[in-house]
């Protein structure tokens, strides 16, 4: 193999790694920031909300009587009652876990929510958050009811706690991932998630592993059409995106009806005056 082609065939991989992450440096970066300068903190204020929620809940679940309200109002487990279960979900989506320390997660619940609600906006946001986290809920139920035997979950699994944002990020960043063609961000965000669920396949990381696959299925059927037609606009080039916006023109040249053949201008008052023939109005010069 000649030098040549071994710098051409190094040379691919390096230019697609490039372009992807120039990619994505714009959908997921530039592209969100663009809109909070414009939008200013309103923009980000469903993430506001959510993690003032989750700090205010937390403090709240420390006293003697908010634990008990905390677990009346968002305390969901598989052997509730399916309608109990509903009701609760959404306060429980802010609710951290007793188990897990509130503020290192708050990071990661900030961005998700920023991130979403920047590029998809507040309804869609919440919408896909408790989608994946009442698909989770659900899919825990049916794996209870599957049992161990067939990679289900044993029966004692339903008097566990099924409380927390854990799967509504993780939902989110998937969401956000495969819409925006970000294979990076899914790496960093998702990918951790999703092997820790798998090494330890307990209730939560089941319901993770249920989120991140209601979210992808969600933002693929959402969102395909969508982004081949973006990344089919943003790879014209730029003659034919001129050409094709060029509008066509309004006023076509007519032929001059002057029985002398000459080309007339219109001056400044409006008046029509003939233009001086010479060498170069005169088709009929035999010299040109």
């Amino acid at each position: 193999m000649s030098l040549g082609s071994l710098v051409s065939l190094v040379s691919r991989p390096a230019r697609w790694c490039l372009n992807a992450v120039l990619h994505e440096w714009r959908n997921v970066v530039a592209g969100p920031c663009r809109k909070l300068r414009k939008r200013g903190p309103l923009g980000v204020s469903l993430a506001v909300l959510a993690t003032v929620a989750v700090i205010g809940l937390h403090e709240f679940q420390q006293t003697s009587s908010g634990a008990g309200v905390v677990r009346v109002l968002s305390e969901v487990r598989a052997d509730q009652p399916v309608w109990l279960s509903l009701l609760r979900t959404p306060v429980s989506v802010f609710v951290p876990a007793v188990d897990l320390p509130a503020w290192g997660g708050l990071p990661r619940l900030f961005l998700a929510f920023a991130l979403a609600e920047l590029v998809f906006g507040r309804v869609r946001t919440l919408v896909v958050a408790y989608a994946v986290t009442l698909a989770g809920t659900l899919g825990a139920r049916v794996m209870i009811a599957l049992g161990p035997d067939r990679l289900g979950l044993p029966a004692e699994a339903a008097h566990t706690v099924d409380t927390g944002a854990s799967a509504a990020i993780v939902g989110l960043f998937a969401y956000t991932a495969v819409a925006l063609r970000a294979p990076l961000l899914f790496l960093a965000a998702v990918v951790p998630t999703v092997a820790g669920s798998i090494a330890e396949p307990n209730l939560a990381g089941r319901e993770h592993l249920v989120a991140v696959t209601v979210a992808m299925i969600l933002a693929i059927v959402l969102h395909g059409r969508t982004g081949a037609s973006a990344t089919a606009t943003a790879t014209a080039t730029p003659t034919a995106t001129a050409a094709h916006d060029t509008p066509p023109c309004q006023c076509p040249l007519t032929e001059s009806d002057g029985s002398d053949g000459v080309d007339q201008e219109v001056g400044h008052d409006g008046s029509r005056r003939g233009r001086p023939t010479g060498r170069r109005g005169d088709r009929s010069d035999p010299d040109r």
